[in-house]
């Protein structure tokens, strides 16, 4: 994907609420976890994207996950869900604009030395092309990590008995993609960007997956050196120091897709109020201390500090808001 075919709104630093939503509604459209997200975030950034649509997108990618919301509401309620759903697409946006505002200044010199060498540049594939490489790509992951259903029939029984097949039916479409419309250069640089992320993202994902199953344990299990009946008795009720508790211990706590809504059910049946619940749904999945240690080694440490700060400060105030409303 060549710079010239990103939107330049993207590539220079504003503070138009379009261009973030853009990057809120790409994220939306992936089931990722705050993990699997960091390659996909590191390249359109990478690429020339603006800081605030990139963090729109590094938040909404995990937190937007329209399968875990679906489920929240089902296993939740119905207020968790919508209220989980909103805050989301808000929080992203927010976040975003935020973010751009606070590092305008860099982000100009930045944009100027990224659009400078390549400003005469044609995109080399039409945005139809673009668009069906790009769904192939997502297709890949959807598929790939499409879980096992609890009941062995129906429509998400059916597609997870064929998911391989599907898997492999598009990486040969992918390749004929490849082939057709993509040069040799291009697929030169593919490969050395991809080992070039892959051995900066992934011995700081697992020391910091590492971290944090040692001090917490895996979600649904009371394994960590931090006993769950502690976590449980921190977040109890919806005060501030229970909501500002369980943003902060679902930001670095580790969340596979969809582990959230069973690991909250379990807080809310010890005794976890709404308020908090639904402050770990919109801390937990966008964050984790191994996407930490990947962001700081992208954006810096003052940036990610205040990406964190956002995310744990708004979680808080808004399950503080919610725990009100509800409870």
């Amino acid at each position: 994907m060549s710079t010239a075919s990103i939107p330049l709104p993207q590539g220079v630093p504003h503070v138009s609420g379009l261009t973030h939503g853009v990057g809120a509604v790409s994220g939306a459209i992936l089931a990722v976890c705050s993990c699997t997200v960091l390659p996909l975030f590191m390249g359109i950034y990478k690429r020339g994207a603006g800081l605030g649509p990139a963090i729109a997108f590094l938040y909404s990618g995990p937190a937007i996950n329209v399968l875990a919301i679906i489920l929240s509401a089902r296993v939740l309620g119905w207020q968790i869900g919508l209220a989980r759903a909103l805050g989301a697409i808000l929080f992203s946006v927010v976040i975003g604009l935020i973010m751009a505002l606070l590092f305008r200044g860099e982000e100009q010199k930045r944009a100027k030395g990224l659009l400078a060498p390549e400003e005469k540049e044609e995109p080399r594939r039409t945005l139809g092309q673009t668009a069906l490489y790009f769904l192939v790509l997502v297709l890949i992951l959807v598929f790939a990590a499409w879980g096992k259903p609890q009941e062995n029939a129906g429509f998400w029984y059916a597609v997870y008995s064929v998911k391989w097949y599907l898997v492999i039916a598009l990486l040969i479409a992918l390749a004929l993609i490849l082939k057709a419309w993509f040069t040799r250069e291009e697929l030169t640089a593919w490969a050395d960007s991809t080992w070039d992320f892959s051995i900066k993202i992934l011995p700081l994902l697992f020391g910091g997956v590492l971290v944090a199953g040692f001090l917490m344990g895996r979600p649904g299990a009371d394994a960590g050196i931090i006993p769950a009946k502690y976590i449980s008795m921190v977040v109890g009720g919806n005060g501030l120091l229970a909501n500002f508790a369980a943003s902060l211990i679902g930001a670095f706590m580790y969340f596979a897709t969809l582990t959230e809504v069973p690991v909250v059910q379990g807080l809310l049946g010890s005794g976890m109020g709404q308020g908090p619940a639904l402050a770990l749904l919109l801390a937990g999945p966008a964050l984790s201390l191994p996407s930490m240690l990947v962001i700081n080694s992208v954006l810096g440490f003052k940036k990610t500090c205040a990406y964190v700060f956002l995310v744990v400060i708004m979680a808080t105030l808004t399950g503080l808001v919610f725990g009100a409303l509800v409870g």
